[in-house]
């Protein structure tokens, strides 16, 4: 049996009333698609940060050794040669023999990577592989897609034993209909005619797939507990659910109102959702939508109950911060250009010097004396306890995983940030260490001595002329 093993997902804090852009743009905003709201990601988050945050929740509590391959599935990566999938196996920590791989220019690129997933477990070549999907694209201002937009995460581990999720049967459809897409240099999605891409795309593909699914297991509408299934907007989502045959009770939350349209993690984000529902032996069927479509079968086994401690999408979607200014949500996507003062000058990345830190950086690895016990960060050739100090009796240690607690802050003002104040942090790990990090995703009034903390990857910075993302752990207060 082959399927899923854990789940885990990533909703951004930050939250956009849509009225809000409604608002900013004035006369030239189109009708707003639906009401609700959008999830937006921090200035310092993008595809590959989420990507990561969704696999610490998918991976709590599993031991990372056992991995033996990492897919990422996004349309938005910082890069076009280079792969996200390898920063986000650096980033988790995982062994440097397993396989990774980057699924991407399609939005159905999520569940591709699954169907690769489990065929390279069916085939003997893996036994656990990571599957990751996350997105953040832009919509061009005073445009329905701008509203329609949001950014999140989605991630499962797939595997032969201890699976919470069978998966039974699958059928796809190749479809080279353009109704949205991206060239190269393009910032903005662009699209076709929206009744074109309805009568053509969604509401013909996804029936299809779905039907010619049921007619190849013999299996009907009503065999599904929850049918989760791509939507643009939440019109045309309740029209697919109608010809799809679907009674109310069946259909997943398409999120909409809540996160919005997340590309290619979209029909995973959802799958997710309907897994923190599901009970033992009910039938998930999971749709995806771009150039074709993908339909996935799931039962779910009495394992479910052992997966019920993550995050996943209820919690995050509890935990949120309203963003009242379409300006900074503007300025965290960069498309409110911001004069760049001299102290946000930065000097080029060093390849080099990454690559030989890339532990202590990309997976927050320090050290851990043998002898005695004390951990550190960075790591260290001596142990700073002042009774041991010993001398290359050093083990690695990973601080990412940790929970630890404010000892003292602080908000700078002068030093650039496109939410200031910047805010930094001495942290006290539980276990033992002590360094400082940039604070995120915190109001510096609502911090306060002593509070707890969690590890969060972010991008740090980029570097425009470098063409570089620089990515490193920040504190963040906890959402659980």
């Amino acid at each position: 049996m082959v399927g899923i093993t854990s789940y885990g997902a990533y909703v951004p804090l930050y939250r956009l009333d849509r009225m809000v852009i409604f608002s900013a743009i004035g006369w030239a905003a189109p009708a707003m698609p639906h009401p609700g709201e959008k999830a937006v990601a921090n200035y310092d988050e993008d595809s590959i940060s989420m990507a990561v945050a969704a696999a610490v929740d998918c991976l709590d509590g599993l031991d990372r050794e056992k991995i033996d391959g990492l897919y990422l599935a996004t349309t938005t990566s910082p890069y076009k040669e280079r792969q996200g999938s390898g920063i986000v196996a650096s980033a988790l920590d995982l062994r440097p023999d397993i396989r990774t791989a980057d699924f991407t220019d399609s939005l159905k690129a999520g569940t591709t990577a699954l169907n690769s997933a489990i065929d390279a477990i069916k085939g003997g070549s893996a036994k656990n592989v990571m599957v990751v999907a996350s997105d953040c694209r832009l919509g061009a201002g005073a445009g329905a897609a701008e509203q329609l937009f949001g950014d999140g995460a989605a991630a499962f581990l797939l595997g032969d034993k201890g699976v919470i999720a069978s998966l039974e049967g699958n059928y796809s459809i190749s479809a080279d209909l353009v109704d949205v897409w991206r060239a190269d240099g393009d910032t903005f999605v662009r699209s076709w005619e929206d009744r074109f891409i309805r009568d053509e795309g969604y509401t013909k593909l996804i029936p299809e797939a779905a039907s010619k699914l049921m007619a190849k297991y013999n299996l009907s509408p009503k065999d599904f507990a929850k049918v989760a299934f791509y939507g643009p907007d939440v019109r045309t989502h309740g029209a697919i659910a109608r010809r799809l045959g679907l009674s109310p009770e069946q259909i997943r939350d398409p999120l909409l109102t809540t996160i919005g349209n997340t590309g290619a993690a979209f029909p995973l984000m959802m799958l997710v959702a309907a897994l923190e529902d599901a009970k033992p032996g009910d039938k998930i069927l999971a749709i995806s939508y771009g150039n074709g479509s993908d339909a996935l079968y799931f039962q779910v086994t009495d394992a479910i109950e052992k997966v019920r401690d993550r995050m996943g999408i209820k919690k995050h979607l509890a935990s949120k911060k309203q963003l009242t200014s379409y300006e900074k949500y503007a300025r965290f996507r960069e498309t409110l250009p911001i004069e760049l003062t001299g102290r946000a000058m930065l000097p080029p990345t060093s390849m080099s010097a990454l690559w030989r830190e890339r532990r202590g950086i990309a997976a927050l690895v320090g050290s851990k004396c043998k002898q005695c016990g004390t951990p550190q960060y960075p790591a260290q050739r001596i142990c700073a306890k002042p009774d041991c100090r010993a001398i290359d009796q050093m083990e690695p240690y990973r601080f990412s995983d940790k929970k630890a607690r404010l000892f003292t802050y602080t908000g700078d003002n002068l030093a650039f940030s496109p939410d200031p104040p910047q805010v930094y942090g001495m942290l006290d790990f539980e276990g033992g260490g002590r360094s400082i990090f940039d604070v995120t995703d915190c109001v510096l009034e609502e911090l306060s001595v002593d509070m707890p903390v969690e590890m969060s990857f972010r991008r740090l910075y980029r570097n425009q002329a470098q063409g570089v993302s620089n990515y490193w752990w920040k504190a963040a207060p906890p959402r659980g």
